[in-house]
This record gives structure tokens, C-alpha cells and sequence, in this order.
């Protein structure tokens, strides 16, 4: 018989970072698991993605125990760092803060394709071509 889920949550933390405290610890203390074993399992898991924010999806059951998937860090963040950007335009349309091409486009797609809604990776470059002109950042040849 498969376990009851009693809540699902949804955190971004700093890779191979989680500590005790908020949010980490405000959001698992509430649903009553043990944040230490939480955070050493986590901080394991993504020792390679120092750094970088990661996206993780929690379930924690009624009998408090809980499991995790870690996803890939999000298209902005990868874009950002790909082109050295601090932040996004404010004002996209009209504002271009930089520029990326096609190959570099590609290579986050394939980082990105487990997580992506699409069938190929020509798909997978237009989400992220998509993310990155919403950024204000300019897609060149």
C-alpha cells in the first residue's frame, strides 16, 4: 500500500546550502519532519551545483517521513550566468540588457529538457529563446 501524502511543497534553495533556517526550516517545521536529515540528504545531493539555486520538490507523508526531487536550476538563472548578467530588463520591449546566441540557447536547452514541457529539443530552444527575450535579452545568430 503506497504512503499518504499529507502535503507537497515546492522551495528554491542554494545548492549544497540547505541550513535549518527559513525558509528551509520554516516550511519543513511545519509539516513536522526532521529538517536536519532534510538538509544533510539535500546538501548531498546537489554538492555539484554549488551556487546555483535549485528548484526541489518535497512530498512528506502522514507518517512523517518525506522524499525529494531535485530539479534543474531555473532558465533565468542559467541565462544570467551563461551571458554574465546580474539582472533582467525592467522594461523588455524596450530595454535590451544583452545579448546570447543560438548556440548558447541550445546548450541550456539540453540542460533544461528534463523539465521542460517539449518533445525535441528545436521545441526546447524556444522556451528558452522565449525566457530570454522576456529578459530583455537580445537572440542573435
Amino acid at each position: 500500500m503506497a504512503k499518504e501524502v499529507k502535503a507537497r511543497l515546492r522551495l528554491q534553495i542554494p545548492g549544497g546550502a540547505a541550513t535549518p533556517a527559513p525558509p528551509v526550516g520554516a516550511a519543513l517545521g511545519q509539516q513536522g519532519i526532521n529538517i536536519m536529515e532534510f538538509c544533510k540528504q539535500f546538501n548531498a545531493r546537489t554538492a555539484d551545483k554549488k551556487g546555483q539555486t535549485v528548484p526541489v520538490l518535497i512530498n512528506v507523508y502522514k507518517d512523517k517521513t518525506f522524499d525529494f526531487t531535485v530539479k534543474t536550476p531555473p532558465t533565468s538563472e542559467l541565462i544570467k550566468k551563461k551571458i554574465n548578467l546580474t539582472t533582467g530588463s525592467s522594461k523588455p520591449n524596450v530595454n535590451k540588457v544583452g545579448r546570447i546566441s543560438r548556440k548558447d540557447i541550445q546548450e541550456i536547452a539540453k540542460i533544461k529538457m528534463p523539465d521542460l514541457n517539449a518533445a525535441d529539443l528545436e521545441q526546447a530552444e524556444k522556451i528558452i529563446a522565449g525566457s530570454a527575450r522576456s529578459m530583455g535579452i537580445e537572440v542573435v545568430e
